[in-house]
């Protein structure tokens, strides 16, 4: 596929740059030296990842073909029916590589007594485990469609797995099912060990064993099964019947989700043609639609949880998180940060200090107010069930819940309404934005003055993703930082009035405005002589209205480094336009999700962590707040934090006009970021 089919002269079109993303997700899973269990669980994410894509983005690009329009402005420069294309060719190249890995990590599996099997290698110890397996756990669960011409064929649900079901009977005729795989039991079926041997067979191939049993009140003559999946366009439409609250058109609109538009039809190519044009058939489908071949087993996105079988060599080290210097999670937060402001790394640094922090200002008799605002909650939250114990206690609790957190919606629901009935003081956004910010104020009465305390994060107060996602907090008490955090939480209570900030930088008012002042500074110490560079840390930069000011400053001659993780759409190194500009990517054993301004401001460093990426959405669409360093020592370790980064040379890629995720290489010493950052925190400690 040629640079011009991918982009135009100024950008990378969005999509694709998101589909060579989930490239670099895949080469991890490809990497030989990533351990063997890690690999299949990195091809699990690149499934996770490809189904969000088609629930999310292709579903957006085909809205705007069945509305007869091209796209072509909103899409970098390609018409919206030749991205559908272009999509459908490098899915389906990638899911051909992703068959390939997988057969290659099965192999490689079998060298260390680990054996994935089929039902077509079950010995009779086995088969009669299998049976009793499926007797008392599968059978139970399972939900068999019988089709026919003369019945309407139920909506399948969104991402789940079916077997078709073909049987040929004894008087010639065809008769098809389908088999809902059940996601209420684990897909890896451990089967009795052999000596050293582990055997693991998937569900999938359980119910291909148990076939005569699931249809035993049929005359066949011969049974087959091949997996089939579909995928709904997961955009949630909302109803105006003004008699429902907003939870419940939430909830109502994600149920809709469930019988969405088809946007992808995934199916075994091993299938006979005469099943598949049957399903297709009843289903509706036809070739405008994304119809991609694919393997034996779909949802591979299941090996995420792929069982660790007691085998700790075949899967990454465990690190435990580290304590931060100066803060106990033994004695007062309060008193701590009374004194001076403190930044939480995670997960190089134990998210505990959250929880702790809001557990003490539950408990705490002069805490009076807690104002939070939550994007996405663990399943199990310590922080919800905090602020609920604090709400019990007396304490005013303000939440800002975000209840279109793209696929958490659910969940978030339920938080919510367990909230609600204990007291905490709901506020469900703003009208047309999303509350994507993370922060949290407050006030404690000491004397006959409330004082306020605080954090301010990149990452949502999740246990679970902190164990795995890299994201700053700043726990402080500066009182000018946390008024303005005040300020926000009035903003969502008075929408119509917009306040001003003398120390954050919010969307969607001011985020590009005063990003735009700051880039402006650096552009003009470079034509008054002096150094001028940016560094840049986020998830994604789409918005070409950032992009060209990037594009500015390095014509200027501003020296920009960038670490993008996900979609660039930005085009780094072209002579005239960006060649001051260098990106890279890093994709390894955490997920890199910190967003991170260094502006060199003259030799006066401004260093913000941020909630928001470069997005139109974060700048136009979201409350977003960036938030300035002014501890000096703080911000040398997150300049530190990023030159690690920047200096990686095992897990960084390049981002360039070749988009073919290269590796950075070099002859200097090795450099793996992720590793090498929590070195640096473990010697912070010892020194």
């Amino acid at each position: 596929m040629s640079k011009t089919e991918i982009n135009n002269n100024e950008y990378i079109n969005r999509e694709i740059s998101w589909l060579q993303f989930n490239a670099r997700v895949l080469q991890e899973a490809s990497d030989e030296n990533v351990p063997l269990i890690e690999r299949l669980r990195f091809l699990g994410i690149f499934s996770n990842n490809l189904d969000e894509f088609f629930k999310v983005r292709y579903a957006t690009v085909k809205r705007i073909v069945e509305a007869g329009k091209g796209g072509k402005n909103a899409l970098g420069g390609i018409k919206a029916a030749e991205l559908l294309e272009i999509i459908t060719k490098i899915v389906i190249r990638q899911q051909t590589e992703s068959l390939g890995i997988l057969k290659d990590i099965k192999s490689r599996l079998e060298d260390e007594d680990i054996y994935i099997i089929d039902e077509t290698q079950i010995d009779s110890n086995q088969h009669d485990f299998i049976r009793r397996y499926f007797i008392r756990k599968v059978s139970p669960a399972l939900v068999t469609i019988i089709l026919s011409d003369m019945v309407v064929l139920p909506n399948l649900k969104d991402s789940a797995a079916y077997l078709a079901v073909r049987m040929l009977m004894n008087d010639e005729k065809r008769q098809y099912a389908l088999i809902e795989i059940p996601k209420n039991i684990n897909r890896f079926i451990e089967l009795p060990k052999q000596g050293n041997k582990n055997y693991i067979i998937m569900l999938d191939d359980l119910l291909r064993h148990c076939l005569g049993d699931i249809f035993n009140i049929f005359d066949y003559k011969s049974i087959s099964a091949h997996m089939i999946k579909i995928t709904r366009d997961g955009e949630l439409d909302f109803e105006s019947d003004l008699s429902k609250s907003f939870i419940e058109k939430i909830s109502d609109s994600v149920k809709h989700r469930q019988v969405g538009e088809p946007v992808r039809f995934v199916y075994d190519k091993t299938i006979d043609n005469e099943t598949l044009e049957y399903l297709m058939s009843k289903m509706g489908i036809d070739n405008t639609d994304s119809i991609i071949p694919g393997g034996r087993y779909h949802n591979r996105r299941d090996y995420m949880g792929f069982p660790s079988l007691g085998r700790t060599d075949l899967s990454y080290d465990k690190i435990e998180p580290l304590p931060i210097k100066g803060l106990s999670l033994e004695a007062s937060i309060f008193e701590a940060i009374a004194k001076k402001d403190y930044l939480l790394y995670a997960p190089y640094q134990t998210f505990s200090y959250v929880v702790k922090f809001l557990r003490e200002a539950a408990l705490d008799p002069s805490v009076k107010t807690i104002k939070i605002t939550i994007y996405r909650l663990a399943q199990i939250s310590h922080i919800a069930s905090s602020l609920i114990n604090a709400a019990i206690n007396g304490k005013a609790v303000t939440v800002s819940i975000e209840l279109r957190a793209r696929f958490d919606e659910q969940a978030n629901i339920d938080y919510a309404e367990q909230m609600e009935d204990e007291g905490v003081n709901l506020i469900f956004g703003v009208p047309g934005l999303k509350v994507h910010s993370k922060m949290c104020v407050i006030e404690r009465e000491e004397g006959k003055k409330l004082k306020r305390y605080g954090f301010i994060s990149t990452g949502n107060f999740n246990e679970s993703t902190a164990k795995i996602y890299t994201d700053h907090t700043l726990f402080t008490s500066n009182q000018k930082i946390l008024k303005d955090v005040n300020k926000i939480f009035n903003f969502f209570q008075i929408n119509y009035k917009i306040y001003r900030y003398k120390h954050l930088i919010t969307s969607p008012h001011y985020t590009q405005s005063s990003v735009f002042k700051l880039i402006d500074t650096e552009i003009e110490n470079v034509k008054n002589g002096e150094k001028g560079f940016i560094r840049l840390k986020m998830n994604s930069i789409s918005s070409y209205t950032m992009i060209d000011k990037l594009y500015e400053a390095s014509r200027a001659g501003v020296k920009i480094q960038m670490i993008v993780r996900g979609i660039c759409c930005l085009i780094p190194g072209v002579k005239g336009m960006s060649e001051n500009i260098e990106v890279i990517s890093i994709v390894d054993k955490f997920l890199e999700h910190s967003r991170i301004y260094i502006f060199g401001n003259n030799g006066n460093t401004k260093v913000y962590i941020s909630s928001a990426d470069w997005m139109t959405r974060n700048i136009e669409n979201r409350v977003e707040v960036s938030c300035p360093i002014y501890d000096e020592a703080i911000k040398q370790e997150i300049i530190d934090g990023f030159n690690l980064s920047w200096n990686d040379n095992v897990k960084a890629r390049f981002i360039n006009t070749d988009i073919e995720n290269e590796y950075k290489r070099n002859d200097k010493k090795k450099v793996r970021s992720q590793f090498a950052i929590y070195d640096y925190y473990l010697k912070k400690l010892e020194n």
